[in-house]
Parts: C-alpha cells; structure tokens; sequence
C-alpha cells in the first residue's frame, strides 16, 4: 500500500544506485552515446537516435488519470511501478518522465520522483535542479527577453510596437507578485506592463519538448512571435537576431537525462511543461531513444486524461509520429470518493475521518469521472487498463467496487501495490498492460489540421471535457481571427485550465454538465507549434501556499538534506 513521505525518504536513502553505465548498458545503449554526470545521471546523445534506427520498436504505453484531487493520485509512481512491474515479469522497459519543476517541489505538490518502493534515484537530484535543464530554459527565455526590450529601446527596427508586445519573462518558482509587473520605469526603455509566467508554462519549454533535433529547435526558436507590429505584422525572434543566442544556450538541454529506479529499470528524464497550463509531457526526442531500448516505453502525462493525456494524443503524437499500443488510467478510492461530492480534499491537510470509513457506495458515486476518462483515451482509439494506486487505509470493498466498474466498461484492472511491494507490487498491472498492446488499435486524432481553431476547441470542450460549447471573450475572438489570417489556423490547440475538474471550474466534481468552456484570452505559441487558451481563472504564475513546502527543507547536522519529498 502506499507509504508516507518519511517512508519515501528513507527508502530512497537506502537504495542502491548502480554506475550509470550499467544502466545505460542493460537499455542497450552504447557508452559512447551516454556521458556521466555526476552519481547517477547521464546524458544521452542525440547520435543514439540514428544509431538506434534499426532496432525494432518498443511497446509504447501513456501513463494518465482521473481527475485528481489536490493531494495528486500517484500517476508517476504508478509509472514507475508499471516499468518496474514489466521487468519483475520479464519483460525489458525503460520509462520517459518529466523533470519537476521546483514551483510544486517547494510548494504544495511535492517532487516528483515517486513514492516508496517506486521512485527514480537521487531523488534529490531529480527534484533540485539535476543538469539544469530547466535554468537553461528560463536563461534562453530570459534573453530573448532582454533582447525584446533592447530592440524597444534602440527604436524598435523591426516596427514592433511596445503596446502590443506579447513576450513575458519566466522563473522556476512560484512567484504571485509576478504576474504583473511594469518594466522600463527610470529611462530605461519604453514603459510598457508585462509579467512573469513559471518556466514550465515558458513556449522555450514547449518547443523543447517537441523538438525532434537541434536543427528543428534552432527553427522553433526563430517562429517565436514576440509581438506585433501597429499594421498587425508578427514581429519574430529570428527577426530581432535572438535566436541563435537562445539556441546555443539550449544545446545542453536538448540532450535527455539517463537514470534508474529503485529496482534499476532505466528512466529517461527530460523537459517540465506543466500539465495543466503547457503540454504536460516529456520530450520527444526521449521517446524517440526509448523506443529502441527495450520492449516497452512507459511515458506519463501530466494530471488527467482531459489534460496530459488530450495534448500527448493530439500535439505530440503528431509531432513523434509514434503513437501508443496502450494507456493506463490511475485512479484511486480517496479520488473516486471526493467526486461523489461528498467530502472536500485539501492540500497539506490530513483527509477527513469520514472519508477513511469503509463505502464503497461512495467509490461507485464518484465512479463517472473513472468512466469519463475511460471515454477520452477510447475517444483516440487506444486500448484502456485501469490501474487503482492502492493505500492502506483503502478498503477490499472498495477495490471491488472499482474493478466493477471497469468491467461495466468493458476494461482490465489491476489493483497495484507498487509503493509499498515495488514491481511485485504492479505484477499484475503489468501482465494486463502486456496483454492490452497485443490488441489491435485505431489510434485517431481528435480533429484534423484543417480544422478551424474554434472549431478544435469546440472539439476538445465538448468531447473531451463534456462542455456544452464555448464561451470566447470578445479580446481572444479577435487574436483568434487574426491568428488564422496570418497563417496560424492549421496548428493544434492547447488549454490551460484547472487541472482539479473536468470543467473550469475546481469546485465541480465528477463528470458535470450543462456547463461550457469559457476562454478568456488566447496566445499564439508558433515556435512550439500550438495556439494556447487560458480559461477560467488560470494563471499561468502559480503561488504560494499558507504553508509550502520549502518551510520544511533544510540540512541536518550532517548536511544532509531533510524535508524533501
């Protein structure tokens, strides 16, 4: 069952963490293609995509989930118990994650390095900072920013008008005071209010995580539109000479980072675009290595299927051309017991006594966001298993009741113990995800490319979210007719929205209707390949809580790090 945070950290303390170069040789990646970097990490080659070209393909699996509650459902430990749970029944899989970011590891969330007997070593490196990958993300962002207000002040050559300059600036820590500020004050440029966004919210992120090759991330970073001339002209990154700069400082970042698990199944570690307000998936060019280094490639997306799940399916599959033999979809009692609506989840607070007791009417209450998601991934075409991350304090009832409801649906389900039993514990859930890859599959975008924008939001609010329509603020009409008259209606559409309902809303529960989508502004994201909308009352700058979790990180007499989780 699933362990506490003390319980995390001392087993991550005690684990045993291989030289790298086993771990890259087990994966079957040659040692000139890995180079060490520091204890237990590495960076991987882009030389291995070639290399590797002949090997057959990997089984390619997408980790997603219900609904979460604030307290998250453990979809990253059940990633990596899956990987581990393939390997325990003797199947070769290497797993693709995203690198947390430091805003949830200092604030509420956590790390996201697992849990228990499930989780990537060092986890300490994989929360703080490991390579710099995300710093490097932030420093080209940043420059390109420098570079904006620079070309304001020299006059602005390229006609780009300081009123309707888009281009923001990024930090990797959640920073309220940010989201609005005003730049320029004393003579030093045009005085213009903009504001900070988090580095994993950053387009720079985005097109990272997309890109295929160095080549590829040198174009994206020249199609960043960082404003708008007075005749309605995009005003480039490659037109104010930025691009380069921010090329050379991503150059490091590109390469995905090589480490292992508890159990010493390979993990590739690479890219943090947030899952509900950015792509919410590690990088293309990890998968694109994976997939010939072991019989599965287990990724996960970030928060629920409506979220991570919708933008892997329909941003980056087009963009990988890979497309998945199978999904998970995590759920848990306490998730399915929240969306009865009956009881309220807060984060960092215990959950309430009632909602421990023993009612598995209450599980089948909640049950149609379960079954909601179930529709999003079948929706695409792709074969569903149903994994129940189970805690101690569930109840057998209540797993049944669970596993009912997935047969009423006409899926598999597995109840896994991976945080508490490690691979032995997710044995199951790994015979049944092997099972599902042999079905066959008819994987289908959500909407074709020549679609209209409002008609690929429309798309996604009604038949991935259950709205009834949309609701566009006059303001982001308007850039979205201008993004399709200069030449931006082709691209794919991701939404920013509360990751804590199927709607807008964070208080609705289940799968509600009779609601529609409001989109409350809309940004053009041309060097990742994306139009984004913002709805509801997103922010794209997180902030901190009453009581984040960076009050309890410290050092100890030793100088060991304590309080991380």
């Amino acid at each position: 069952m699933s362990g506490g945070r003390l319980n995390s950290l001392e087993i991550a303390a005690q684990a045993e963490i291989r030289p790298i170069e086993q771990i890259a040789e087990a994966m079957g990646l040659p040692s000139e293609f890995a180079e060490p970097y520091g204890s237990g990490v590495a960076k991987i080659d882009l030389a291995a995509i070639d290399a590797l070209r002949d090997r057959p393909r990997a089984k390619y699996v997408l980790v997603t989930a219900v609904t979460p509650t604030p307290l998250g459902e453990g979809k990253t430990t059940t990633t990596v118990g899956l990987g581990q749970g393939l390997q325990h029944i003797g199947r070769r899989a290497v797993l693709a994650l995203r690198q947390p970011s430091l805003g949830p590891t200092m604030g509420i969330k956590g790390g996201g390095a697992g849990a228990g007997r499930s989780q990537v070593v060092p986890m300490e490196r994989l929360n703080l900072h490991l390579t710099g990958d995300i710093h490097a993300v932030a420093a080209a962002h940043n420059q390109l920013a420098a570079q904006v207000d620079n070309h304001l002040m020299r006059g602005a050559p390229s006609g780009l008008d300081p009123a309707r300059t888009t281009w923001r600036r990024t930090v990797d820590i959640d920073d309220r005071p940010l989201r609005r500020v005003v730049t320029g004050l004393g003579g030093n440029g045009p005085v213009r209010e903009t504001g900070f966004d988090i580095t994993a919210a950053s387009e720079v992120m985005a097109a990272l995580s997309l890109s295929r090759s160095l080549a590829d991330l040198r174009e994206r970073m020249g199609r960043i539109v960082v404003g708008w001339t007075r005749d309605g002209d995009p005003v480039t990154a490659e037109d104010i000479r930025a691009a380069g700069a921010m090329t050379v400082l991503l150059k490091q970042a590109l390469r995905p980072n090589l480490m292992q698990t508890i159990e010493h199944t390979p993990v590739l570690v690479h890219c943090g675009p947030f899952g509900n307000i950015a792509t919410g998936n590690s990088s293309v060019v990890a998968d694109l290595i994976g997939q010939r280094c072991g019989e599965f490639l287990v990724t996960e997306a970030g928060f629920a299927s409506d979220m991570g799940a919708e933008r892997f399916f329909n941003i980056k599959c087009r963009v990988s051309g890979l497309t998945p033999d199978a999904a998970v979809v995590v759920t848990t009692v306490r998730a399915l017991k929240a969306h009865s609506g009956r009881h309220r989840v807060v984060a960092g607070r215990p959950l309430p006594d009632e909602m421990l007791a023993e009612n598995p009417d209450e599980v089948r209450e909640g049950a149609d966001n379960l079954r909601h998601h179930i529709g999003i991934v079948r929706r695409h075409g792709v074969p569903v298993v149903v994994a129940v991350n189970a805690f101690a304090s569930d109840h057998a009832s209540e797993h049944d009741a669970i596993r009912r409801v997935a047969a009423e649906e006409g899926v598999a389900c597995a109840v896994s113990t991976h945080v508490a039993d490690g691979g032995e514990g997710a044995a199951e859930l790994a015979e049944l995800v092997d099972r599902a890859t042999q079905e066959p599959t008819q994987f289908e975008f959500l909407y074709p490319e020549s679609a209209g924008l409002e008609e690929k939001i429309t798309a996604i609010a009604t038949q991935v979210y259950g709205a009834d329509g949309v609701d566009i603020s006059p303001g982001a009409r308007r850039d979205l007719d201008e993004f399709t008259r200069r030449g931006y209606g082709a691209l794919p559409v991701c939404v920013a929205k509360t990751h804590l309902s199927l709607s807008a809303d964070p208080s609705l529960r289940g799968a509600p209707t009779g609601w529609r989508l409001p989109v409350r502004e809309v940004r053009l994201s041309a060097g990742a390949g994306f139009v984004y909308l913002i709805c509801g009352d997103m922010q794209t700058m997180p902030g901190l809580g009453s009581a984040p979790a960076a009050e309890q990180i410290d050092i100890d007499e030793n100088g060991e790090t304590v309080g991380l989780y």
